[in-house]
């Protein structure tokens, strides 16, 4: 079995962010879905569990930070295209998202971002393995 990620965010409206996330063509695991989480599908291994704040702070005793004021992690998806990450990206920002950064190219590598509506920074990546540069031994 392959492994498999599940990245728990604390959101503060579980609807408003399946709507948002929803508009950038995702789905959700009805079977671990309700009221205080919903299972977000972004590939047949890797998941995004959005729990309400108040169910996630169920899990830790640690504060839950605002990350609209610090990042608790970066989330980076890859992409088909350049043009892929940019389709993204302008959906995310037609949902609400905000573009903390702008697109960066190196080439071999695109790179864009945005913050979602709870602040949670995403980045979606294309890279072209070919194009990458030989290290120096």
């Amino acid at each position: 079995m392959a492994t498999q990620i599940f990245v728990n965010l604390a959101v503060n409206d579980l609807d408003r962010s399946i709507a948002f996330f929803t508009k950038l063509g995702y789905t959700f695991n009805a079977q671990f879905t309700n009221e205080k989480a919903t299972c977000m599908i972004i590939s047949d291994t890797i998941y995004v569990m959005l729990l309400t704040r108040t169910f996630f702070q169920t899990f830790t005793e640690k504060e839950i930070i605002d990350a609209h004021k610090a990042i608790e992690t970066s989330l980076a998806i890859s992409a088909d295209s350049k043009e892929a990450v940019n389709e993204m990206v302008d959906k995310a920002v037609a949902a609400g998202a905000t573009i903390p950064n702008p697109a960066t190219d190196y080439g071999f590598m695109y790179q864009h971002s945005f913050d979602d509506l709870d602040g949670h920074h995403w980045e979606y990546v294309w890279m072209d393995p070919n194009g990458m540069p030989q290290q120096q031994e």
